[in-house]
């Protein structure tokens, strides 16, 4: 006689499947139920902070999306360009303004042509220039605090005293102007800085006030941002630099130099054994009396005893042949019960073959 119980009805077979795991878990501890994130944990996930975004793009989420968009090349060497340039521009602006000015550079970044376009702070004079060398261009943006500030110094403006802001209308031709001669102190500067790298140019092209009419890259492509702080007692303000990848390109390897003058894959110890070794290779030189272009029949019926007269006449100089490459020019003759050549001059030859 069996214990188990008949089979449900079809009436209370859903019953049945539903009390089936309750009866198979019995004894098991039950199930812990899922953490549910709040409101506060998933704002922070996603980078938007106090519930909104444009905080900082570089936490959360926003990081994790923009960090496989593009991969940015370090340039060591251009680091110390621009830490050559703050050396030499905190020189010519204590020249330039007459005060006790301190550069320093907060930090160099890369990132997206248009990103930046779209950081920058309003009002400030966005200036355009040249590297004449590598036929492209870059960015200088001035923002407002160092605008006044240059301002207020070079028209008189007392020492000790903040630079007076007025904000909301343009910049005057007067401001432009002086502005404008900043400009071309740094762009000298910066001139100067690339000199021990690669000789370049930089003109001052134009000065803008809306980033629109600034654009001198593609918005997704990748730029280097160098941002500047000068301090002139207590005024000052930012100066920010930006070169595009592009720009950068005709002198990138020389920019991705860990030190200078440093070669790439180049042994000099190799060299210098190799080219010592060169000077004892044996070469073969061949003394070409005559040629002749003959039909191919005429070589198929070449035999032995066949004569092949030669155009030269006795004495008539002939060449010395490295190869396929003509070397002298020499006369034949005969020492002592030898054939003998004496070389009259050096055939020119053409640069390609020169340099090889």
């Amino acid at each position: 006689m069996s214990d188990t119980p008949p089979p449900a009805s079809g009436a209370n077979l859903p019953d049945a499947w539903g009390a089936a795991p309750d009866g198979a878990s019995a004894g098991a501890p039950p199930p812990q139920p899922a953490r549910v994130l709040n409101q506060a944990e998933i704002d922070s996930l996603l980078g938007f902070d106090n519930g909104h975004a444009g905080g900082d793009s570089s936490t959360g989420m926003q990081k994790i999306i923009s960090s496989g968009l593009i991969s940015y090349e370090r340039l060591p060497m251009l680091e110390i360009v621009f830490d050559r340039l703050v050396r030499i521009m905190s020189t010519s602006l204590r020249n330039f303004t007459s005060d006790n000015v301190e550069v320093g550079i907060d930090n160099i970044v890369s990132l997206r042509f248009g990103d930046y376009l779209n950081s920058i702070p309003l009002p400030a004079m966005l200036a355009v220039f040249k590297a004449e060398e590598w036929d492209n261009y870059g960015l200088m943006v001035v923002d407002s605090a160092m605008i006044y500030s240059i301002v207020d110094v070079l028209l008189g403006g007392r020492r000790g005293t903040a630079a007076m802001r007025i904000e909301g209308r343009p910049y005057t031709t007067i401001e432009r102007s002086l502005v404008e001669r900043l400009i071309q102190v740094v762009l000298a500067d910066l001139t100067a800085s690339f000199d021990p790298v690669c000789p370049v140019t930089f003109r001052f092209e134009r000065l803008e006030v809306n980033p629109r009419f600034a654009t001198i890259s593609r918005l997704s492509n990748a730029a280097v941002l160098a941002r500047l702080r000068i301090d002139m007692e207590d005024r000052g303000g930012r100066l920010e630099m930006l070169l595009p990848y592009a720009t950068l390109e005709p002198v990138r390897e020389l920019l991705l130099q860990q030190f200078m003058g440093e070669k790439f894959g180049r042994d000099s110890i190799w060299e210098t054994h190799l080219a010592e070794e060169l000077w004892h290779t044996e070469v073969e030189i061949d003394v070409v009396l005559d040629e002749q272009t003959m039909r191919l029949s005429d070589v198929m019926g070449l035999t032995l005893g066949s004569r092949i007269v030669l155009n030269a006449a006795p004495g008539a100089s002939v060449q010395l042949r490295c190869g396929a490459v003509p070397m002298f020019e020499a006369k034949v003759g005969r020492r002592k019960n030898r054939m003998a050549v004496r070389i009259e001059r050096e055939m020119p030859r053409a640069p390609a073959e020169r340099q090889g």
